[in-house]
Parts: C-alpha cells; structure tokens; sequence
C-alpha cells in the first residue's frame, strides 16, 4: 500500500541551528514527513538571491525516524545543511533530496519581522516564493523578536493550523502565505487576520562609523516608517495582537498602470 503521509520540504534564512526552524520542524513532523535543507550560517535579508560564482555542497546533519513522544506521533526527518542562499535550499532540497515531490514548502519559523516592506528582503519569503514559483504549496512563518532564544510557543496552535489548512485544501495557483507572529509577551494572541502588506519604509538606513585607523565604513541600521497602519494591513494586525496572514503572489507587474502606459506604444 502506498505511504499516503504528507512530505514537508522545510528552509529558513536564520540557519539550519536556529531554535525558530527546529521548532517548526517538530509541529511539521505531526503532519508528515520532513526534509530540511536549510542555510548552514544565517542567511537573512538575502531576497530571492541565487549562488552563481561556487558550487553548491550539502551535508547531512541528523535524522530521525517516526517516533511516539508525549504522547503525538512524529513522523520521520532528515536534515541537510547547505553553503547556499534560501532560494538555492529550496530549488536543491526538491530538485535532489526528496524522495518524490513535495506536498508543501515551508520556510521559517523566522526570528524577526516579515512583515509589511520587510518581504522584498526576506531570505525566508524569497524562499517561499521560490517554492511558489515552482509550483509548491508555500507558507513563510516570522516572529517578531529577533533573539536567539525566542519564545516560538504561543505561534504553534497556528501553525498547525495553517500546516493542516494547506494540507487540506492547497491555495491558489501562484500563491504563497506570509506569516507573522506578534511577540509571545503579547499572546494569548485575538486570532489570524487575513490582511495586505502595509506600505512602508526603512529611512536612515546606513550609520557611518571609523575604524581605528579613521577610515570609514558603515553599518546597516535604520528607522523603520509606516504611515499605511489602517486595519486592512499586517502591521495593524500585528500591533492589536493578531497573527497577520497576507497571500503573496510572485507577480511584479502593476497591472493598473499598463493602460496608462499604452502612449508609449504609438
């Protein structure tokens, strides 16, 4: 008889060791089999990035089979560490180290925000959307606290349910889900609000430092600006304590604007 088990490819852009992935693999090994390929150093803000100038090399890192613990069956898990960028994890891992075709790509559970203007950065949303565009399932999970030792516990009840949702009834062709979760001293959170990217920016971005010789260099920072937080948005959502669900879709096109372009054309 066919195995009819789910398989999971999972990434992230925080690295293969981060505590926000492992956790995601634990919920995710629930519903089904698991394969991790993930960065092996942190990898963020690394958009839709490819490697082209080094070869790509992955190394198994553990393992493990289906398993009985507190009481939940665990399905099996195998992970690999790759030298590459998120988006080249998720084109290696389903191109090479899954036995068949994934059912569902997940990317995260990330350790800060992805919210609003922070997409076009994300490694770990350039991942779902990779996966996207290859025809995956995909769902990108963030917290909105940047420490290594994040609290990921008040965002599991949802992530299974987002996981057993998509499982369940797939999305839309082209698809993908941004997740974001407030900060866990903010739960018990209200519930998901389905809801748009608020339109914002980082101003200030770069502090002009000197080293001890007196040259200078400079080191990413900023100010985040958001002057769109109405409660159709993420970042109203995640600001009154709602899990923020934004349907992504790899399409850079304004299609509004082609018909007041047409001029160009006479």
């Amino acid at each position: 008889m066919a195995d009819t088990t789910p398989l999971i490819l999972i990434t992230n852009d925080d690295g293969y060791a981060a505590k926000g992935i492992n956790t995601l693999i634990e919920v995710a090994r629930e519903m089904g089999d698991v394969i991790v390929m993930a960065p092996e150093v942190n990898a963020s803000a690394k958009s839709h990035s490819l490697t082209t100038a080094m070869p790509l090399r992955a190394r198994q890192m553990w393992s493990a089979g289906r398993q009985q613990r507190d009481g939940r069956l665990l399905n099996t898990v195998t992970v690999y560490a790759c030298n590459g960028t998120p988006t080249d994890c998720v084109k290696l891992g389903a191109e090479h180290f899954t036995p068949r075709r994934p059912d569902l790509v997940l990317s995260g559970i990330n350790h800060g925000s992805n919210a609003s203007i922070n997409v076009i950065y994300s490694g770990t949303i350039g991942a779902a959307l990779e996966a996207v565009t290859n025809g995956y399932a995909a769902i990108g999970f963030s917290l909105l606290d940047h420490h290594a030792d994040a609290d990921f516990t008040p965002c599991l009840p949802y992530v299974r349910q987002l996981v057993q949702y998509v499982l369940a009834n797939g999305l839309p062709d082209r698809v993908g889900l941004n997740v974001n979760f407030p900060r866990a001293t903010h739960a018990p959170y209200k519930g998901v609000k389905v809801c748009r990217s608020a339109q914002a920016s980082w101003t200030d971005s770069f502090e002009r430092r000197d080293d001890p010789h007196g040259q200078p260099y400079w080191w990413l920072t900023g100010t985040f600006v958001c002057n769109d937080n109405v409660p159709d948005t993420d970042q109203w959502a995640l600001e009154h304590d709602y899990v923020s669900v934004v349907p992504l879709r790899p399409d850079y096109t304004d299609h509004q604007a082609i018909n007041l372009l047409k001029p160009l054309e006479q």
